[in-house]
């Protein structure tokens, strides 16, 4: 093994920070040895810390309808292919009510940019879900808004907060995204949440069309220094519709690598084994896993909407991937030497 890289994983272990330079060596001498010991590490720092626990998050997709563009996603505004839909009060409080009663303890509200979760009707959901379970979290993942709506959505329940950065590199953002949308306000939104007060969450795609090495070096740099208390990554997989629909699909092995990475920054980071890696591969949640990850998402969506939200080809919604299947989660972690556990799941500060 390169003398380099055993040095800086070492460093990474001890000091849990590298330079920008020091992570892009590290990501252009991943070799199969190399990936191999940092998952070894990144499992020993995490099961110091969490065990082997595994967390899991009832995922209910609110609406497929947004008001951006983004080049890379399925529910794009300008994809007229897109079968919409909308969820009403009633139908996310009933999917928590379902998901309560299968054991989960955290309800994951997603969706686009749609107009019509206002914040009244946010906060209205937000606390009839915190009166009817106030054991369980609340963590919302809606994309870019005010700060004053961060925080009435916070003073209302909401304990979490997942916004993706995609990219910490300014004109790799704009490469994306229209230029309608601001690599700066994405930004300015992440340090919002954290100002006001809740666990937050960002992320980025692995094998994004015109990453390179740099890119990724930024990703980790980035999280390095915001400290965020959850980070979702996953491997880039096309759509069918958008302008990215004949670029190839971001590696497992490597998605699987920046996990393990992620978990030595940072040990005691929430860090889910994505819906992603699942798709690209029959055992990518268990992959994820072993590579430090130690949260899971599986779909509380009402089974008739599922398909609907299709933010990249062949997006894997049944299986171990529906939340009925828990059981069958259950058993395949089990399989691994992991445990799903009926817990909100809170990031131990700390550590």
């Amino acid at each position: 093994m390169d003398k380099k890289v055993l040095m800086l994983i070492e460093k990474l272990e001890k000091e849990h920070s590298l330079s920008l330079s020091d992570y892009k060596y590290l990501i252009e001498n991943l070799t199969d040895e190399v990936i191999a010991l940092l998952a070894e590490k990144a499992v020993a720092a995490r099961k110091k810390i969490y065990k082997n626990c595994v967390y899991i998050r009832g995922l209910i997709e609110i609406s497929n309808i947004c008001k951006n563009d983004c080049y890379y996603c399925g529910i794009r505004r300008s994809n007229t292919d897109c079968n919409r839909y909308r969820l009403t009060a009633d139908e996310i409080l009933s999917c928590c009510k379902t998901g309560y009663g299968l054991g989960f303890r955290t309800f994951v509200l997603q969706g686009g940019e749609d107009k019509y979760f206002s914040d009244d009707i946010m906060c209205d959901i937000i606390s009839k879900i915190k009166e009817n379970y106030p054991d369980c979290a609340v963590t919302l993942s809606l994309g870019e808004r005010s700060k004053e709506s961060y925080q009435r959505l916070y003073d209302a329940g909401a304990d979490r907060y997942l916004l993706r950065h995609e990219t910490a590199d300014n004109k790799h953002y704009g490469f994306l995204h229209p230029d309608e949308m601001s690599f700066e306000n994405r930004m300015d939104c992440l340090k919002n949440l954290k100002e006001i007060g809740y666990q937050v969450g960002c992320g980025f795609m692995v094998g994004s069309p015109a990453q390179r090495p740099e890119h990724l070096a930024k990703d980790l740099k980035f999280i390095e220094e915001f400290k965020p208390d959850m980070c979702g990554i996953g491997p880039f997989v096309p759509h069918r519709t958008t302008k990215f629909a004949d670029e190839k699909t971001g590696s497992a092995e490597l998605t699987c690598a920046m996990l393990s990475i992620i978990r030595l920054i940072s040990p005691n980071i929430l860090l889910p084994s994505t819906t992603a890696l699942g798709t690209i591969l029959p055992d990518g949640r268990e992959r994820g896993i072993l590579a430090g990850a130690n949260v899971v998402m599986p779909n509380l969506s009402p089974e008739s909407v599922r398909k609907k939200y299709e933010l990249y080809n062949n997006k894997a919604y049944d299986g171990a991937e529906a939340a009925e299947q828990k059981e069958e989660l259950a058993r395949r972690m089990k399989a691994i030497g992991y445990e799903v556990v009926t817990d909100r799941g809170d990031i131990k500060k700390g550590q």
